[in-house]
């Protein structure tokens, strides 16, 4: 088969492309700035969601997209808005033009309407707009997904790397389900591949249920630190996702995400379908497992910081 991959060198993207290709798949990498990834029987088209055209023509002799783009934060242009609703709504509309068979769309385990975050909203309505396009389509909804070059176990290395303590967020424990994303690129691949869970919206859960406590601190463990961990109330938390989003070329935490951990990541909403047995989440989060998933250790550095970016790029 022939699958275009939109968010194509992203996180989830880039190791669904290398599952793919792995079992002799050709893949269509659509990437707004590429980077220099280059799997085996691949394509590589440096395109945006704004331009309906240009997808049509990289979505041609496809037979299905699996569309993988998104951001937790907004970033001058590029705002919710404009990359969930609007992105999705174009790339339904090229997979028409080119006659694509089936869209897949990543979406987040509690995306929905009316909730005041403009991140689970927009996510909701592309959710709606892949529902509604007359494609066979699958919508995933994940929570926590980490492996290598994710944001969660990087960003907890750097930090206990970093700084001698850690602020849960909140005073109540929420829970967490932990997707390995091996299982993710493979429960994406048999939807796409053999038609499984069609014109189905699925929650994708790992199979260890664990506080979000457990989970950092076996992160920690792994990484060989012991920081001082206490809560400290949301409302900080936004306020700590605010400045390091103006700061930070990858922040340590955005709004968004203080959202998400703090409603937990354990069960979505609305309710949805659960997979089956046989396509289920299997890889447990285990010391083996995040140790595979590490950056090199390695603190804080200034070029994470947006001012000292532009200052090199200057």
């Amino acid at each position: 088969m022939k699958i275009a991959i939109t968010g194509g060198t992203g996180f989830v993207g880039r190791n669904l492309a290398c599952a793919l290709t792995a079992s002799g798949h050709e893949v269509v990498i659509i990437a707004r700035r590429p980077n220099q990834m280059k799997a085996a029987n691949s394509r590589l088209f440096s395109i945006g969601l704004d331009d309906t055209e240009k997808l049509a023509q990289a979505f041609s002799g496809c037979d299905a997209v699996a569309h993988c783009a998104g951001i937790n934060r907004e970033i001058g242009t590029q705002t919710y808005e404009r990359v969930h609703v609007q992105g999705t709504r174009n790339v339904v509309s090229a997979a028409r033009q080119a006659g694509l068979r089936k869209i897949i769309l990543i979406s987040f385990l509690r995306a929905r309407p009316d909730c005041g975050s403009a991140y689970h909203e927009t996510k909701f309505a592309a959710e709606e707009i892949v529902r509604q396009s007359g494609l066979d389509y699958t919508i995933f909804k994940c929570g926590v997904i980490y492996g290598r070059g994710d944001h969660m176990l990087d960003h907890l290395s750097h930090a206990f790397h970093t700084f001698p303590v850690f602020a849960f967020v909140g005073f109540k424990d929420k829970l967490i389900r932990p997707n390995a994303v091996e299982d993710v690129a493979r429960i994406v691949k048999s939807s796409l591949v053999d038609g499984a869970l069609s014109r189905r919206t699925v929650a994708v859960l790992g199979p260890e249920i664990l506080t979000l406590r457990q989970a950092v601190l076996r992160v920690a463990g792994v990484v060989g630190r012991r920081p001082l961990a206490f809560p400290m109330p949301v409302w900080f938390h936004h306020v700590l996702g605010w400045v390091v989003e103006k700061i930070m070329t990858v922040p340590l935490v955005s709004v968004a995400q203080v959202r998400m951990l703090s409603e937990g990541l354990a069960e979505p909403w609305p309710p949805c379908d659960h997979l089956p047995d046989d396509l289920a989440p299997q890889i447990r989060f285990s010391e083996e497992q995040i140790r595979k998933g590490l950056p090199p250790a390695a603190p804080f550095r200034l070029s994470d910081l947006r001012c000292c970016q532009h200052q090199a790029g200057g």
